[in-house]
């Protein structure tokens, strides 16, 4: 007698949560760092505590929504790249019209924690939406699709920058300008990983329009972040605090580029180098913290 082993089919709530990718904190994460850079600097370390779980929890909802469009523009794609061909709706475990209305949940949520906001930040917010929405069209229209999710990345340092000052000011800029070089730098190194599926499927993204100068886009990438952060504390009196952490930053960021420039790409472990760029941010952010 043959017993047939036992399937365990992941219920909905679970395919929901992997949906949301609550099931990898790192890429949520990654979003609410930028975010809690412009709150911490823009009042000089001592935010009110009020606002900071506002803009956690704002971050939380909004990368959310942001993920459920992706996969529902991305459903016929994704069953085609080895990463993504089991995400809920690539793999059909969840229904488009469920994928929707996570959707609207999550982008009421995000919407209702926006009017705790002043009216700058809550235009600021409504303006990223379309951004959120068009990435992932982008990568079938834009050679580096990687630049307008930088762009949407950015819009969390406008947020909460005139969330606490109620403007924004030539140093929220180049917190902003980190942000989009910190993304660009990252997400490269993420598209590098779906480089063979992605050309086979046809669509663009940062490491199929740099080719074989991916490496060295990411590490120019990563150096003017960190030459914008350079200026950030050194032109606002941060102490030797935010000098350490902008060291720790700098030397890991080069041990990621060095990796990258290996001559067999095979052994470069893309995922490792993306999840410690979630460490490096939470550095500098500690180093904004207390070096002020």
């Amino acid at each position: 007698m043959v017993i047939s082993p036992e399937i365990n089919t992941p219920s909905i709530t679970q395919n929901i949560i992997k949906l949301l990718r609550w099931d990898k904190p790192a890429g949520r994460l990654i979003l609410m760092i930028p975010a809690l850079w412009a709150v911490f600097f823009a009042s000089m370390g001592k935010p009110p505590w009020i606002l900071v779980a506002i803009i956690i929890f704002g971050s939380l909802a909004t990368s959310a929504a942001g993920c459920v469009i992706n996969d529902l523009w991305d459903r016929n794609i994704d069953n085609q790249v080895e990463r993504t061909k089991n995400r809920p709706l690539a793999s059909r475990a969840l229904s488009i019209k469920v994928g929707i209305i996570v959707f609207i949940i999550s982008l009421t949520c995000a919407a209702g924690l926006a009017f705790y906001l002043n009216s700058l930040s809550f235009w600021l917010c409504v303006a990223s939406v379309p951004f959120i929405i068009c990435y992932p069209l982008a990568k079938r229209v834009f050679p580096i699709p990687q630049l307008v999710l930088s762009i949407a990345w950015g819009f969390a340092v406008l947020i909460s920058w005139s969330a606490v000052t109620g403007n924004l000011t030539f140093n929220t800029w180049v917190l902003w300008g980190a942000t989009i070089t910190w993304t660009m730098g990252f997400d490269t190194v993420y598209a590098m990983a779906d480089k063979p599926d992605d050309l086979k499927i046809g669509i663009n993204s940062s490491a199929i329009f740099f080719g074989d100068l991916a490496g060295e886009a990411v590490g120019l990438f990563f150096a003017l972040t960190a030459g914008l952060f350079a200026y950030l504390g050194s032109f606002n009196g941060l102490n030797y605090f935010f000098g350490l952490s902008w060291a720790i930053a700098v030397i890991l960021w080069a041990g990621q580029y060095i990796e990258l420039r290996q001559s067999n790409q095979e052994f470069v472990n893309y995922g490792q180098i993306f999840n410690q760029n979630v460490w490096i941010g939470f550095i500098l952010l500690l180093g904004i913290i207390f070096g002020n």
